[in-house]
């Protein structure tokens, strides 16, 4: 898997977390970088963590699936990505204004498990670094998840379904083109 690649599976996964930054500077009436900090850190670390459990599972896992691993990649990548485009089109909830680690966790929790399902795909991929590729997702979804914040709180909510319809198109692209690959159509 390429940088590229990987870049781009990075910003599709961050997308949960980047709308839900959204709303949190949405519900601040005083920023400050230690909101920005925060959701990146909560949001950084959980992405970064996810898709290693996954991988690590999915290896263990992987000699049982190895004739149709390039469906199972599809199949999840699918489901992910259909799953965001879904919400992205719900209407929204109310999101609290607190930064604190109890309504952090759960937020956290719930942006990263569509990572848990794509470590499980990482493993079933050829050439991964799985070091590498945790550290990018985390990195980058830091980065996105503290922008998020300050986009929330000057622009309002304009972006955020935008946002994760975006990351769910993303993620299935990414499934279908893997999918073509191993069939040799591309």
């Amino acid at each position: 898997m390429g940088l590229w690649e990987l870049f781009i599976i990075a910003v599709g996964l961050s997308m949960d977390a980047f709308a839900v930054a959204i709303c949190k500077g949405l519900s601040v009436q005083k920023i400050k970088i230690k909101h920005a900090l925060t959701a990146g850190f909560y949001f950084g670390i959980f992405q970064a963590v996810m898709p290693l459990i996954g991988y690590f599972c999915g290896s263990y896992f992987e000699k049982y699936i190895v004739s149709f691993d390039h469906w199972v990649v599809f199949a999840l990548l699918a489901i992910i990505g259909g799953n965001m485009i879904k919400e992205s089109l719900e209407k929204e909830k109310e999101i609290c204004c607190s930064f604190c680690p109890k309504e952090m966790f759960p937020l956290a929790v719930a942006t990263s498990i569509d990572a848990l399902a794509v470590g499980i795909t990482l493993a079933l991929l050829k050439d991964v670094n799985i070091g590498a590729a945790v550290s990018f997702i985390g990195v980058i979804t830091f980065a996105l998840s503290a922008v998020g914040i300050y986009v929330g709180h000057f622009f309002g909510a304009k972006y955020k379904g935008k946002a994760e319809f975006l990351g769910g198109v993303v993620l299935i692209a990414i499934g279908i083109k893997i999918l073509l690959e191993h069939l040799g159509v591309i």
